[in-house]
């Protein structure tokens, strides 16, 4: 039997997310990047914005409302892989960093999806 989740703060995928924008506030400090402001900004607001939705999801008072701060959440993991290629391709990133990073956000993708999969299995059980 699974263990009921009563705070997003037990949520792996939200802590992952916590840990992924610490790592791009963290690599957003260094170098060349320190001073663009725009796309460290950019990338800064994607990275903080999937576990600021998750939470916000979770919060919420319906499963459809939950499903689509987390469907936020996914677009933001994309839209900071997409800032990550850019910050590699201008050379604020390594090729290590870049795809250390990408790793992350991409776990992240696939396990706020999953996490969405699997809320939407449990909700059209409760119909029967």
């Amino acid at each position: 039997m699974k263990k009921v989740v009563e705070h997003f703060e037990d949520l792996i995928i939200w802590q992952k997310a916590v840990e992924f924008a610490k790592e791009i506030n963290l690599i957003t400090e260094n170098g060349a990047m320190r001073t663009d402001y725009a796309l460290k900004n950019q990338m800064r607001d994607a990275a903080v914005s999937i576990s600021s939705n998750i939470a916000e999801g979770f919060e919420r008072r319906s499963r459809k409302e939950y499903l689509n701060f987390l469907n936020i959440a996914k677009a933001s993991a994309g839209e900071a892989r997409s800032q990550l290629f850019v910050a590699c391709e201008v050379g604020y990133l390594s090729k290590e960093e870049h795809q250390r990073l990408r790793e992350m956000a991409r776990f992240l993708s696939g396990s706020i999806a999953n996490h969405m999969i699997s809320i939407q299995r449990s909700e059209s059980k409760r119909r029967f």
